[in-house]
């Protein structure tokens, strides 16, 4: 799926330990909270409840946090466009698998003659929202019951291991509920890795990081739920009908190992993001699934924050 095969520069002077690690603050003054208190509590964490079992992970305090951090690395990936589809002025947008609302929310302040909808398994529930800006509560893998013809803009992110048929959905969008002309834009991330090796080549399987990915993996074979999406989004959009599909391929480095600029920034966060979000990645899926006890998974994300760490690896993921 790589747009590129050229390797990603490296910065000899990181892998020697001689670069700040701290150049990046990661501190947020946004909070989120919840008054709706009926969850499901497993191994410390908190889940939806409604549909229970649906979705993998936490929605808890500690979720939201990462959810704010994965919402940058995004923006930092699309040079802080909310998305890239050819639509100049939304009218009516949904969001789907909305999480903690962050891109809905942005989306209403950046254009607040859009009315825009939030749907997920989970409550989204922010203290304070655009007047423009709605959540519901559902489940976006059931029959939709929005009017035909209703949106401009349907968006989907990160939506990995969530859903058993991506071909009925984007059917959905397409026969129903977007408007002629309208668009569909869905951001992913794929589970295989690479070293930035000349040529780059797959990361060895006995790589903790790896087994991680091949853990989700097989959880997702188990679930009904692939993990392989990004890889097949475009290719799916044109089968069921969808034209002028357009698809770009972006390296998110492991770390900031890479002596390219941007590079550097996005490996910075995505280190981050390894590291705070591997727990609830694999938390319900390997207990629930793979047959892990917690004392096991934490084990796994002990060993996978190292490995994010490491410094000569030079490990990188496509979105």
């Amino acid at each position: 799926m790589a747009s590129s095969t050229a390797p990603i520069p490296i910065d000899q002077s990181y892998a020697d330990g001689c670069s700040d690690d701290d150049a990046l603050s990661l501190s947020s003054s946004r909070s989120l909270a919840s008054i709706i208190t009926r969850y499901r509590y497993e191994n410390g964490r908190r889940y939806h409840a409604y549909r229970d079992g649906l979705y993998f992970m936490p929605n808890d305090d500690k979720h939201a946090e990462y959810e704010m951090l994965v919402h940058h690395l995004w923006l930092l990936t699309m040079n802080d466009q909310l998305y890239l589809a050819p639509v100049e002025q939304p009218l009516r947008v949904l969001d789907v698998g909305t999480g903690t609302g962050l891109w809905a929310i942005d989306m209403a302040d950046r254009f607040p003659a859009a009315e825009v909808i939030g749907t997920d398994l989970s409550p989204t529930q922010v203290k304070h929202v655009p007047p423009n800006v709605r959540f519901e509560v559902d489940d976006f893998c059931s029959e939709w019951t929005y009017p035909e013809n209703t949106f401009d803009l349907i968006h989907l992110r990160t939506l990995i291991g969530c859903a058993p048929d991506w071909p009925a959905l984007y059917r959905q969008c397409y026969t129903r509920h977007l408007q002629p002309g309208g668009y569909i834009e869905h951001t992913e991330v794929e589970v295989d890795m690479y070293c930035s090796t000349d040529p780059p080549s797959p990361l060895p399987a006995d790589n903790v990081i790896s087994e991680l990915a091949a853990g989700l993996i097989e959880a997702g074979e188990r679930t009904g739920k692939s993990m392989d999406v990004a890889s097949h989004v475009a290719d799916r959009l044109r089968d069921v009908g969808f034209t002028d599909v357009t698809e770009h391929v972006y390296k998110w480095p492991i770390g900031p190992w890479s002596s390219d600029p941007k590079l550097k920034q996005l490996g910075q966060w995505n280190q981050r993001n390894w590291e705070d979000g591997c727990e609830d990645w694999i938390l319900a899926l390997y207990t629930r699934t793979l047959g892990y006890t917690f004392d096991e998974v934490k084990k796994v994300t002990a060993e996978v924050r190292r490995a994010a760490r490491g410094r000569r690896e030079h490990i990188y993921h496509y979105v």
